[in-house]
This record gives structure tokens, C-alpha cells and sequence, in this order.
């Protein structure tokens, strides 16, 4: 029997393709869901009982229009009109949608938008009770309802008004469209607003993503918006993430989006908290440009499931992509909507399709976490693409992508959970296949997936509401492989060469905590993929080289789906004659002096000072140039990277890679590199004693301690610096010895 929030998946008539061979991933049709107009059926679930003791499933007899809790679709979305197909937004049945259609621009701003510095000056007003203000806007409550029961297309047409004053400066608040998300707001007086965010729906948690529309505005008059009811302590406002801005006057007459605004920010604990519960404001003031705009705020840039589903039907319509690009459906969400599966890889020639090995994306599986979405299209845009890199990865790969894990949470302006009230990324261990039907049918995927092929990569692509940067979460075990392909920090830390401006590996770790068992991450890995992460990404900006304190945009969102790609090409380098091939480039020695001696299964700290993506130097040809004296006998020492050693992907023999490095060696390879590389990826005894001994005998021909040079460096000390390929105005020197 199907959970009681709702059934997602196994309509009637429904068998929907995933995998490349047209395999099902839905349940048959089921016998009890015949007809559209079946009346009252009340349906239980005894698995989710303990989740939902009070929750029903209803299936009205209604007009298609207005409640459609099953709708049927397509087996194929390639074989019939994408149009029609992609069209259906279905809401939960208490929430009221406006009919309007709302549309943003995507627009660059010239330079980096700097981040919010603190003057000491910014105010903190104080909650505001509602008898001491005018309510004038006030949405849906969360919890009105204690659980999902069926959902509506277009949702429910709004039945009441705004409250508002006649003929007064008051502005128009709304936020009952898709992905929007505001509950409450209070007018203090003519220029000040206090507003309550809405929680997740069906719990009382979850205060983080928010996005609204505002009008009835004057031009050139300091506004100030108060935000009372977050819950995050650690926010990046307090870090200088300002909000963001859309106005559609700008954007009509000179072409401009979102942009970042906002005064006097300050992040404070306030005292509305009750019952134990501690809340926090987030105030800003700012000035609207035109007088009786449309303009709209959010927390981060708004990606919504109809943005997705456009983008699908462009690529469903384009004859050459949709050829090696194929859409199915993999399941249907709590609601109805239609979680889509992407299968991108170029038509294989006769017998080797299965040679090719899969890389598996998921994304959104947090709604407020909408910077996903973006990354999510930037690396489609880039393998969807004709450059010479697309084409080589789709020859070599087949990739299997879930833009959207969490339609429904999306849709309705969640922050974390779906409409079950629960989080997706703790389900995975999960046996609720009603009641968390992405979750379930995704890992079932994945399951078959490694039945008919190896799988190289997992990655689940996250926001981050705590920390600047990108990174990535993976998992290692204490004893870790032998094959180099399948060391978890190698991706990671070509990812942070590609992009390091950006991506920083010393924020990336690698332990697998027993709160995070339940997460895609740690499952997958736990069934046998050992390149498997999460990526997270700052929802404010970098602190990193030339992109300190400044914020992400679209673009750099995108870049980093794009820089996904070229780290995936970076470690597996075609070769016609072997197929595809591993690429090291990365390992450095840990420095003699300090006498590093990292843990089998060290964390990303301990690494960090050793593996830093600022130790790395080359001369204008790509071979690695000669250190300085200097240089050699400096107390903080970096080491170069080995050059291309390339190392069969199929191979897991160590002995194997061994002769490799061992070739390479006579040409251009360190020794010292290698000895890292033994050191990580062997682990074995005797090269641990070797190891200690060209490490005894370097630390012989370094200078003592009394001699050594200090570790502040002057102009006059003769360093070979060379600089980030990235940042060329960036300061910080980087340097290598042999």
C-alpha cells in the first residue's frame, strides 16, 4: 500500500525508461488506481505508520484542472510532444498560487560583487509583536495541515486579497509562486517592514530560503527589511553575504538581473524566541531605483522546477543533442511531478558500449539550496556541448544525471525537506520507496547501473549556508586501495588545480561520521563506488586568491559544473591505443624537514599543508623548472606534481603502476614524487623503509636548523615564484624544489 503523504510512483499505466536498454524503474500499475474519478479512497501505509500515525491518502473525483492527484504521463518523454509533457507543476491542495508567470533574465554583473564589510555602526531593531504594527501580508501557515494528502495542478487559485491600505505608499508583498517563500509581514512604520519567513511544509523547522515579490514602491527612500525568524546561527550574513535584488524595470530597459544589495547588514540573536526556541534576525536597509516597480529579493539566485523543465524541452528539441542525450522519467514525486533521469553518452559502436564506465549527479535534493541547480546546469551545458572535451568524456563515459531530486520541495519554497516533512539526504538506508520515492528509485538505479557496468563516479552537489568556498565531502577508508583511480583525494584535489580560485582542498574532508550514514555519499560508497562525494558550494563566494570576498554569481556557479568536466578529463586522458587512462599529477612530498607523516586515513587538514593547490610550478612549456639553492633549503618547502604519469584505468595491479612511475622517472619524474605516491597508494613495508632513508639522507644534506633561513620571505631571498594560472594578480608565491 502506498505511503499515506501520498503515492509517488507506479501509476496506473506508467512504466517509464532509465536505464540505456529502456529497463523500468516503476512499479506495474497498480489495480486500486484505475480511473481519475475513483471516489474517496482512503488509503494506509503500516510501513511510514510511525512517520505519519494521522496521514491519508484522499483521491477525489474532481476535474482534471483542478485536482489531479495520479497524473498519467508518458513511458518516453523522446517519443512524444515535449511541449505538453513538461508543462505540469502539481502543488500539495492548501496552497494558493497566483496566476501569474513569473520570469527573471540571467545577467552577469561586469565585475565581482564585493562582499558586505561591517561598519560598527549597524542597527538591531527589536522584534515587533503584531499589536504594535499592521499585518499586510500573511501566506499560507506551514503547519496548518499536519501532513501531505494530494496535490493540484497550478495549485489552488487565491480566494483573498491582499491586506492593504487605499490609496497609501504601503508596499505590496507576495510570495504564492513557485519557489517562493514568505509567511508573514508586519509594517512598523512607513519605510520599515518586519518579515516572517515560512517554515518547511508540515514542520515547524527549516527558516533559511526566501523569495518574494515587492511593489508599490518609491524610488530613492531608505527602506529597511527585518527578517526575524532564522534559526542558522552560523550565517553567512555575519560573513558579509548581502541579499539579492531583481528589479523588472532594470531588467526591461538595460538588460540587468539579479544583483546584490543591501546596507547597514547585521545578523543578530533576537528576543522573539518562545518555548525554548531561539531565533535570529537578519536586517538590511536599501533603496528601491524606480518608483512603482515589480522587484523581488531572494536568498540565493532562483532556479525553479518549470526553469528545469524549460531547459529539458530545449534539449529534447534539439536534433543534435537530444541524440546522445536521453530524458526518461525515473519516478513520479509525492505530488505527481516527474523526477527526471538524463542519459548522456555518445552512441557506442557495435560491442563497446559496455566497455565505458558511469558517472552518476544528483542534485537538489535541499530546495533552498538553488546554487545546485546552477552548477547542475553548467556542467550539462558543458558535456551537452561540441567542444573536443564533451565529445571525448561522452566516448568514454556514460553519464547518469538527476538535475532534481526533490521537485516537490522545490515547488512549494522548501529549505531542506520534502513533503513529507522529512530531509531526502538522510533516506538513502531508507526502505520507504512510498514515501521517498527519488531517494529510492535513484539508489535502484544506481544498483542496476553497477550491475551492467563499473561505476567511476558519484556526486551529489550540495549548497553550503556555513562556509565560503567550494569543496567536497568523500569517504576513505583507514586501509585504503591500491589503485590510484580509486584513492578518494585525487578528483578533489584536481579539481582544486582547475579551478583555485574557487575550490579549496584543505576544506575538503573525508571521514565518514555515523550522522551522515544515511546520505548519498556515504551509501553509495558503501556499495562499492569509491569515488563517491558530495559537493558543496558557498551560497555566499571564495576567499581564495583573486575572488576573496566576493560573491559567487551565475557565471562562477557555472564554471564550476564546467571545471567538474575538465578535472574528469584531467584524471582519465584518452589514449587510442589503451582506451582511457589514468592521470596522476598531483601527489607532492610531504616535506622532509617537518618529517610528515600523515595517517593512513588522514583528514583533509592533515593534508592540507602538504597537498595545498598553491605548491605547484611550471615553466611556460609545462616541464617543471629547477628550484633555486634557496629554495632548497627553505623550512617551508613545497614539491612539484608528477607530470602526466599515465596509468591504465582498468588496471588495478599496483605493480603495474609501479613500472609505470618507474618509466617516467628516467625522464622527468622525481623520485620524491614517486615515494609519495608509494607512500599513499602502497602503504607497504618496505617502501616505507626506503622511504625513511631518502628522507634521513635529504635531511643530511639540508642545512641545520641554526643556518636555515628564516620563514619570513624578503625581496632579496632568490625564490622561483611562479603564480596562480587563474589569478594572475594574485600575491601569494608558490615554489617546488625536486
Amino acid at each position: 500500500m502506498p505511503c499515506p503523504a501520498a503515492r509517488a510512483a507506479g501509476r496506473d499505466g506508467e512504466s517509464p525508461a532509465v536505464g540505456e536498454e529502456g529497463s523500468s524503474d516503476e512499479d506495474p500499475p497498480n489495480s486500486f488506481v484505475t480511473e481519475a474519478s475513483e471516489q474517496c479512497a482512503v488509503l494506509t501505509d503500516s510501513v511510514c505508520a510511525h512517520l505519519f500515525p494521522r496521514a491519508k491518502q484522499i483521491l477525489l473525483s474532481s476535474d482534471l484542472e483542478t485536482v489531479v492527484p495520479h497524473p498519467q504521463e508518458p513511458q518516453n518523454l523522446d517519443d512524444s510532444s515535449p511541449a505538453s509533457q513538461f508543462s505540469l507543476v502539481y502543488w500539495p491542495h492548501q496552497c494558493e498560487v497566483i496566476r501569474d508567470r513569473i520570469e527573471h533574465i540571467d545577467w552577469i554583473p561586469t565585475t565581482p560583487e564585493p562582499l558586505y564589510t561591517p561598519t560598527g555602526l549597524e542597527m538591531m531593531p527589536p522584534y515587533q509583536t503584531p499589536d504594535k504594527g499592521t499585518v499586510i501580508y500573511l501566506g499560507e501557515e506551514a503547519n496548518k495541515t499536519s501532513c501531505f494528502m494530494y496535490s493540484r495542478v497550478r495549485g489552488l487559485c487565491p480566494l483573498k486579497q491582499i491586506l492593504r491600505q487605499k490609496e497609501d505608499n504601503t508596499l505590496i508583498f507576495e510570495a504564492r509562486f513557485e519557489s517562493g517563500n514568505l509567511q508573514k509581514v508586519v509594517k512598523v512604520n512607513e519605510f520599515e517592514y518586519q518579515l516572517t519567513l515560512r517554515t518547511d511544509l508540515y514542520t515547524s523547522r527549516h527558516t533559511q530560503w526566501y523569495y518574494f515579490q515587492v511593489s508599490n514602491m518609491q524610488a530613492g527612500m531608505p527602506y529597511r527589511f527585518t527578517i526575524v525568524n532564522f534559526t542558522n546561527h552560523n550565517s553567512l550574513y555575519k560573513r558579509g553575504l548581502r541579499p539579492l535584488l531583481y528589479s523588472e524595470a532594470d531588467a526591461k530597459k538595460h538588460k540587468v538581473g539579479w544583483r546584490r544589495t543591501g546596507n547597514e547588514i547585521k545578523y543578530y540573536k533576537n528576543n522573539a524566541g518562545q518555548g525554548g526556541h531561539q531565533y535570529f534576525s537578519l536586517t538590511w536597509t536599501f533603496q528601491f531605483p524606480h518608483d512603482l516597480d515589480t522587484c523581488y529579493f531572494a536568498h540565493c539566485y532562483p532556479y525553479t522546477y518549470s526553469n528545469l523543465q524549460e531547459y529539458l524541452v530545449a534539449i529534447s528539441k534539439d536534433p543534435v543533442k537530444s541524440t546522445f542525450c536521453k530524458i526518461h522519467i525515473l519516478c513520479h514525486s509525492l505530488a505527481g511531478n516527474i523526477v527526471y533521469v538524463l542519459t548522456i553518452t555518445n552512441p557506442p559502436e557495435s560491442g563497446k558500449g559496455t566497455e565505458r564506465k558511469a558517472v552518476i549527479l544528483t542534485a537538489r535534493v535541499h530546495p533552498g539550496e538553488t546554487n545546485s541547480s546552477w552548477i547542475m546546469k553548467g556542467f550539462l551545458d558543458y558535456i551537452l556541448g561540441d567542444s573536443g572535451t564533451a565529445r571525448l568524456l561522452r566516448d568514454n563515459f556514460v553519464f547518469k544525471v538527476v538535475p532534481m531530486l526533490n521537485p516537490d520541495g522545490v515547488i512549494v519554497g522548501n529549505h531542506r525537506c520534502s513533503l513529507t516533512g522529512q530531509d531526502l539526504n538522510r533516506k538513502y538506508r531508507s526502505n520507504g520507496k512510498r514515501c521517498y520515492p527519488s531517494i529510492w528509485y535513484t539508489r535502484n538505479m544506481v544498483k542496476r547501473v553497477m550491475g551492467e557496468r563499473d561505476v567511476f563516479l558519484y556526486c551529489d552537489i550540495h549548497g553550503h549556508n556555513g562556509k565560503k568556498n567550494v569543496f567536497m565531502y568523500g569517504c576513505e577508508r583507514k586501509q585504503q586501495a591500491k589503485s590510484p583511480y580509486m584513492h578518494p583525494r585525487v578528483f578533489p584535489l584536481l579539481l582544486s588545480k582547475s579551478c583555485p580560485d574557487k575550490f579549496s582542498f584543505t576544506d575538503c574532508h573525508f571521514r565518514v561520521r555515523k550522522s551522515k550514514e544515511g546520505t548519498g555519499r556515504v551509501v553509495m560508497w558503501k556499495m562499492g563506488i569509491n569515488n563517491s562525494y558530495t559537493l558543496e558550494a558557498s551560497i555566499c563566494g571564495s576567499k581564495l586568491g583573486c575572488r576573496q570576498s566576493t560573491h559567487f554569481d551565475m557565471k562562477d556557479l557555472e564554471s564550476i559544473g564546467q571545471h567538474f568536466c575538465d578535472a574528469l578529463l584531467d584524471y582519465c586522458v584518452h589514449n587510442e591505443t589503451q582506451g582511457v587512462e589514468t592521470q596522476h599529477k598531483i601527489f607532492q612530498v610531504p616535506d622532509p624537514v617537518k618529517k610528515v607523516k600523515l595517517p593512513i586515513a588522514a583528514s583533509a587538514k592533515q593534508v592540507g599543508g602538504d597537498f595545498s593547490s598553491e605548491s605547484l610550478t611550471h615553466d611556460g612549456k609545462g616541464n617543471q623548472e629547477k628550484p633555486s639553492v634557496s629554495q632548497e633549503a627553505g623550512k617551508s618547502v613545497c614539491h612539484d606534481m608528477i607530470p602526466s604519469t599515465r596509468v591504465n584505468f582498468c588496471s588495478s595491479s599496483f605493480n603495474l603502476v609501479s613500472r609505470k612511475m618507474k618509466k617516467h622517472n628516467r625522464e622527468s619524474v622525481s623520485k620524491s614524487a614517486e615515494k609519495t605516491f608509494q607512500y599513499l597508494k602502497g602503504h607497504d613495508h618496505s617502501t616505507k623503509k626506503n622511504s625513511k632513508q631518502e628522507e634521513r639522507k635529504m635531511k643530511e644534506r639540508l642545512p641545520s636548523k641554526s643556518t636555515r633561513p628564516k620563514k619570513t620571505r624578503t625581496a632579496s631571498q632568490d625564490v622561483n615564484f611562479g603564480k596562480s594560472k587563474s589569478c594572475q594578480a594574485q600575491d601569494t608565491p608558490q615554489f617546488s624544489v625536486p
